[in-house]
């Protein structure tokens, strides 16, 4: 379980294929302080410590999670944002992350306003969601407030703060991103589509 609130900007220092699995060596400064078999959000992707050296962790993204998000368009130097699990002992600052990817998203649009950032994004119609305005969404890991959702898009508003500690930073029209939609939604969804069926 994440929360969201991402720690680091990792790199990706190599990339390694194996069948249809890819292998990923991101360099950051968490790397001490990881453990192997440890669970870490990769633009909002759980995936698992395998290996740790030199400033630098692997993990693999098997083929499964390459199809459902946007990990397989990554390139070395690419930027990723990372977050560790989050401790039972901690504070929840931003909401629950599953680090289980919905559906891949497509930024439409940027703007800078007044010293905050809009950015603009659609997603597949036939996705099942729940996006509704103030609500929460997690876009490459990043727990946000939906602005304006109609049908297929929504935005989301940047403070400068998580513009300058998030890879959205470096996010351009055009780009993929992770999507994850609320759990809790999702699980309101589900039991009302299941008590209509009644």
């Amino acid at each position: 379980m994440f929360t969201g609130i991402i720690k680091e900007i990792g790199f990706v220092d190599t990339i390694q294929k194996e069948g249809t699995n890819i292998h990923f060596w991101i360099r950051a400064e968490m790397s001490s302080e990881l453990k192997i078999d440890e669970s870490v959000a990769h633009n909002g992707v759980c995936l698992t410590v395998v290996e740790i050296e030199d400033g630098r962790f692997k993990v693999t993204a098997i083929e499964e999670t390459l199809k459902k998000t946007s990990l397989g368009e990554l390139q070395v130097d690419h930027a990723i944002n990372l977050e560790r699990a989050m401790l039972q002992s901690a504070r929840f600052d931003g909401h629950m992350v599953q680090g289980h990817v919905d559906t891949v998203g497509r930024c439409l649009d940027v703007q800078e306003v007044d010293g905050s950032w809009y950015y603009t994004f659609e997603y597949d119609r036939d996705v099942e969601h729940v996006l509704v305005d103030k609500g929460s969404v997690a876009i490459n890991g990043t727990s946000l407030t939906v602005v304006e959702p109609v049908g297929n898009q929504f935005k989301v508003a940047i403070i400068p703060y998580t513009y300058a500690h998030t890879t959205f930073k470096f996010l351009k029209k055009g780009d993929s991103v992770n999507l994850e939609f609320d759990i809790m939604g999702k699980y309101v969804a589900k039991y009302v589509q299941l008590y209509m069926k009644k």
